[in-house]
């Protein structure tokens, strides 16, 4: 199939999937109540891919959402961060009594993340931002070996978090909360004999893990370039890591987030975004690329994670964010979607945003901080 063949991107209906799923969810989505604030990362993230922020909510909406984005916004003895929603906890403006602080109001280190990348989305002006408090938050979160838990009291540890804490030092353009050698030095221990990155050291490559390793190591301090050459990946471990990422390329056209798996319209993302992060996107098959993902369309709206899957927010989003990095000429113009920031997984018009409204300091006035 080439790309004129291709069916038309259902924008409209993608849109409106997200917009049903900010408002609510079904009871089978109940378990992940707990990660509002992820959910609605992927639901804000699919509609500024599509253009459809403004065109398709009112500035009423946006309002309510950046409160109720700032509401989860918490402080304690470790610092500040963002908290996955308030489902645990009575809804508590920041800067509430520290004494009315409990565990269930710990800032979770994911949710931060994806918490300012969603205010940079709907523009806000990031004025209540504690940027202190989140360095702070950061350095809470690392623990001896490098690595970052999800809590500064505990929590799961693995490249997902490390990730998340080098974007956030890059957003705040402040790296003094994060010990980047500590950190390097657990991200390479992860490097699989594969060619991937584990979770954790000695774990099986995955698509995923993979993305985190390498977005990391390219927003680390050292390397100022995308796809320049990187001091922390040898030629040889770059050489290995691409091998494994284009086997996990199906015949089908979509990606699989470890050997001998079956594709995942999420994986398109995962392990598409890695290659273009080395500089060898144009190796991926672009066109069974595209049609993968537009097989994965759900006729009312939203892209599940394989064909006949029913959709989610979140393959929604990563499929689209995959769209973006690998556009094909002659397809149609419906699938013509935003330039993508690939090391922090959103749009250039929204990381121009976070560059102009979040950094600590708006000009590098000296080389970041390093313990």
């Amino acid at each position: 199939m080439s790309g004129s063949e291709l069916p038309k991107l259902a924008r409209v209906a993608h849109a409106g999937h997200c917009n049903r799923c900010l408002s609510a969810l079904p009871s089978s989505h109940i378990q992940i109540d707990a990660s509002r604030l992820a959910i609605g990362f992927y639901c804000f993230g699919t509609l500024d891919l599509l253009g459809s922020i403004y065109e398709k909510t009112k500035e009423i909406e946006r309002e309510g959402w950046r409160e109720w984005l700032w509401h989860q916004q918490t402080s304690g003895i470790h610092g500040t961060g963002f908290k996955p929603s308030s489902y645990m906890t009575q809804d508590r403006p920041y800067g509430t009594d520290p004494e009315e602080y409990s565990e269930y109001d710990t800032p979770h280190l994911i949710m931060t993340y994806t918490a300012i990348l969603s205010l940079a989305i709907l523009r806000d002006d990031f004025e209540q931002l504690d940027r202190n408090g989140i360095v702070r938050f950061l350095q809470a979160c690392q623990r001896e070996d490098g690595s970052f838990t999800s809590f500064p009291n505990g929590g799961e540890s693995d490249l997902r978090q490390v990730y998340c804490a080098f974007a956030i030092s890059s957003m705040l353009d402040d790296w003094s909360g994060v010990d980047v050698d500590r950190a390097v030095s657990f991200i390479q221990q992860c490097s699989s004999h594969e060619g991937g990155y584990g979770q954790q050291p000695t774990g099986e490559a995955l698509g995923g893990t993979t993305y985190c390793a390498l977005a990391s190591l390219y927003l680390a301090p050292s390397v100022s370039d995308l796809h320049a050459p990187n001091p922390h990946v040898t030629t040889d471990e770059r050489r290995r890591t691409i091998r494994w990422l284009l086997q996990n390329q199906a015949s089908s056209g979509g990606f699989s987030g470890r050997t001998n798996k079956d594709a995942d319209a999420c994986y398109c993302f995962w392990c598409g975004a890695s290659l273009h992060i080395l500089g060898v996107g144009d190796l991926v098959d672009r066109t069974a690329f595209l049609s993968y993902l537009a097989s994965c369309q759900f006729k009312f709206g939203g892209i599940g994670k394989a064909p006949e899957d029913r959709p989610d927010p979140y393959h929604t989003y990563l499929s689209l964010a995959a769209l973006a990095l690998f556009p094909l000429e002659d397809a149609d113009p419906s699938w013509k979607l935003p330039r993508l920031n690939a090391l922090w997984n959103t749009t250039e018009d929204t990381a121009d945003w976070i560059r102009q409204h979040v950094p600590l300091y708006t000009v590098k006035a000296q080389s970041p901080v390093r313990k």
